[in-house]
């Protein structure tokens, strides 16, 4: 009998030891396993953080090189680069500079392209990125329908003479490209301004203003909004309705815009192209915007038109945006800091 239990007990161990023997390679062969799928996906996970990274470096390169209002920088620090040497401009242009930093509290500025279109891009900017709502006339009036009730209602067949800044006469379709336009301005500016997040309007600038194609539709409409002024008031003027604003009459008195047609072809047609805007030109861009335009002209350092305000005559409920030219012709946006 105790042979028998002896045996047996023998029998169970040697039973026992052979399955820990099988479990043991079962589970080295599952922990190998584990500990080569881990290192696989450590691996494979790094690659692919790695690859994210790159093309993340990639888009935002990419979206810098096609930003047409670039990120802040140093205010002296661009003048010093821009500015080199020892000629008398340029001893006078950082005099300017400096004066900003130190007088006005202008630390940084954003760098406009320097295009034709360089005025309307640094306004409409920052009011989009001000979150700046549509001013009170383009809330009472559907701005679509302008193109509409100038070409029918009013009767002037010669809009389609209309040139697009760099893409010149259009013809038959000018009334159809002119909608688009005045489209693509109302729906951005409306998703613009409803966003409250600071952070958030300006993503949505910068990504807005690295799309050509976009952004010129919005300076386009922008132009003919103010050819369309230009004709409301040119209307009043021979009806003697009411008076119109004193810039009309500054813009009608020169001979190369005697009315709202030569105004067209003469100015309208060729800003974005060949001309940019003209001082009484941005008088009524900030009219019709309904915003206090200030400008600090740094070629006009040391004199009263150093720092001049567009239009002169505005109401304490527009919203003030700043510009900086050196040229009159190629503007940036100041950044302020106290």
């Amino acid at each position: 009998g105790r042979h028998e239990v002896w045996s047996w007990k023998t029998a169970s161990k040697e039973s026992l030891c052979l399955m820990w023997q099988k479990v043991k390679v079962q589970l080295m062969l599952s922990m190998s396993f584990l500990t080569a799928l881990f290192w696989y996906c450590r691996r494979l996970y790094g690659f692919l953080a790695q690859l994210l990274k790159r093309w993340s470096n990639y888009l935002q390169r990419q979206l810098i090189r096609n930003l047409s209002v670039l990120p802040e920088v140093d205010l002296l620090g661009y003048s010093a680069r821009e500015w080199k040497g020892e000629t008398k401009q340029a001893k006078q242009m950082r005099e300017a500079y400096e004066e900003l930093f130190r007088s006005c509290h202008i630390k940084y500025l954003r760098p406009v392209r320097r295009d034709n279109y360089s005025v309307v891009r640094a306004v409409l900017f920052q009011i989009f990125s001000q979150g700046i709502h549509f001013p009170s006339w383009m809330k009472e009036r559907d701005i679509l329908k302008l193109p509409e009730k100038l070409l029918y209602s009013q009767g002037c067949n010669w809009i389609q003479q209309y040139s697009f800044g760099p893409e010149r006469y259009t013809g038959p379709n000018t009334f159809g490209k002119l909608r688009k336009c005045m489209e693509a301005l109302k729906t951005n500016w409306a998703e613009i301004s409803a966003t409250r997040d600071h952070e958030e309007r300006g993503s949505m600038c910068n990504t807005l203003f690295s799309d050509e194609s976009k952004e010129y539709k919005l300076y386009e409409a922008i132009k003919f909004i103010m050819l369309y002024e230009v004709v409301e008031a040119y209307e009043q003027i021979k009806s003697r309705d009411e008076p119109v604003h004193n810039l009309f009459s500054l813009l009608f008195a020169r001979d190369s815009s005697s009315d709202p047609l030569s105004f067209m072809m003469n100015h309208l047609n060729s800003i974005g192209d060949s001309i940019c805007l003209d001082q009484v030109e941005v008088f009524l861009l900030g009219y019709l915007l309904e915003v206090k335009i200030r400008v600090y002209r740094l070629h006009r350092f040391n004199t009263e038109e150093f720092q001049v305000t567009y239009p002169n005559e505005y109401r304490r409920e527009w919203n003030e945006i700043s510009l900086l030219t050196e040229d009159d012709r190629y503007y940036h946006i100041p950044l302020f800091r106290t």
